[in-house]
């Protein structure tokens, strides 16, 4: 009878998620797809393709990352709502009657929203990082191609302020660059300046860096030597590099491309792993916000977790069986859980208090009562 049971919760509770997932993901694309659909039709006309083919391309990818977004909410929901219905229709009452406990008729109802939490981890590390470009593209440049601002910013290996009029994500490039040197570099000028730059990854032998093409400034780069500092190449010069045209010059750096186009936007689709490459890497000073994240992302599983067990016993303790205020008391617990989580971490990020702290307060205070109030699942 308890594997009946099991198969029978177990399914109620899965229709009930993917009830509310489909119905957020499209009340999403729709409100989002009229508001912004003539860029869709004229990225369709330009790419000669259908305009249901972008828009299903573009709200593909989408989906995917509001699944990440409301995961763990709606775990939470779904497992109210499927406590509600077996309650509603007094087969709670019956199992128990018969000898079963409340914590063995929920355990397949509290096992499925613990793998959610996992199976959400895992699209954070393993899927999103995989299709972030996709993930990052604006509904107003689909393509790309479109002109952005550039948000400048220093490399802390070399000192040089990275900076540039646009540039274009699609390529990786930015449109007049204007990189200021610091004075050990002085006999290079103030700034360096070019028609365009494109950041390229390690290969072989040649750092990371920004090729930078029809240089104005400095002149006469076939005569200059490299800029060496310390053993290391800093500014790579036609003098010694022939690979370099005459008018082209490489500045070696490890800011990454997106730090100076999507600014911190591009944390929310990178792995842990790769924040933790970032935050390595001697060019980037990412602060306070980039250890806040990374804490909170290996976290966010048990978050979810506690969220779980914050939820279910207020509805297992309820006199009343109206599933409208589930509803309520999900709202409740929610966003009551959030606002702490949300303002935890903002005090991290403005150094109030300690990363490690911001990410692991929520849990400290929610955990005890979590334990609490899970106590009346086992009676």
């Amino acid at each position: 009878m308890l594997r009946i049971l099991d198969r029978y919760l177990l399914m109620q509770y899965v229709q009930v998620f993917l009830i509310c997932y489909v119905s957020i993901t499209g009340l999403f694309v729709v409100i989002d797809a009229f508001g912004h659909i003539d860029h869709f039709m004229t990225y369709a006309r330009q790419q000669n393709q259908s305009l249901a083919w972008v828009l299903a391309e573009f709200y593909a990818y989408r989906a995917i990352g509001l699944f990440d977004q409301t995961s763990g909410v709606l775990a939470l929901v779904a497992a109210m709502f499927t406590v509600t219905w077996i309650e509603r229709h007094n087969e709670m009452t019956a199992l128990m009657a018969a000898g079963v406990s409340r914590f063995r008729v929920l355990r397949p109802v509290i096992v499925a929203a613990l793998l959610l939490a996992v199976l959400a981890a895992t699209n954070r590390e393993l899927v999103m990082p995989n299709i972030r470009d996709h993930l990052a593209i604006d509904s107003k440049n689909l393509g790309g191609k479109r002109a952005e601002k550039v948000v400048s910013r220093y490399d802390s290996q070399t000192d040089i302020l990275l900076d540039g009029d646009e540039a274009i994500v699609a390529e990786k490039k930015i449109v007049r660059p204007n990189f200021v040197l610091p004075s050990r570099m002085a006999k290079y000028g103030k700034q360096l300046s070019a028609v365009e730059a494109r950041y390229v990854v390690a290969e072989g032998n040649r750092p990371s860096g920004y090729w930078m093409r029809g240089v104005t400034s400095p002149k006469n780069l076939a005569d200059k030597p490299s800029v060496v500092i310390e053993g290391q190449a800093l500014l790579v010069t036609p003098h010694d590099a022939p690979w370099l045209a005459e008018d082209e010059l490489f500045v070696v750096s490890e800011v990454p491309f997106e730090l100076l186009t999507g600014g911190s936007a591009w944390r929310q689709f990178a792995s842990t792993a790769q924040l933790v490459t970032e935050l390595r890497s001697p060019s980037v000073n990412l602060g306070n916000d980039a250890r806040v994240a990374i804490h909170s992302r290996l976290l966010q599983p048990f978050l979810d977790g506690t969220l779980i067990f914050l939820g279910l016993p207020l509805i297992i303790s309820r006199n009343n069986r109206n599933p409208f205020i589930a509803i309520g008391m999900a709202v409740g617990v929610v966003a009551a859980f959030f606002i702490v989580t949300l303002g935890c971490q903002s005090l991290g990020n403005s150094g109030w208090i300690r990363p490690t702290l911001a990410a692991w307060l929520p849990l400290i205070l929610f955990v005890p009562m979590a334990v609490y109030m899970t106590d009346s699942l086992r009676k």
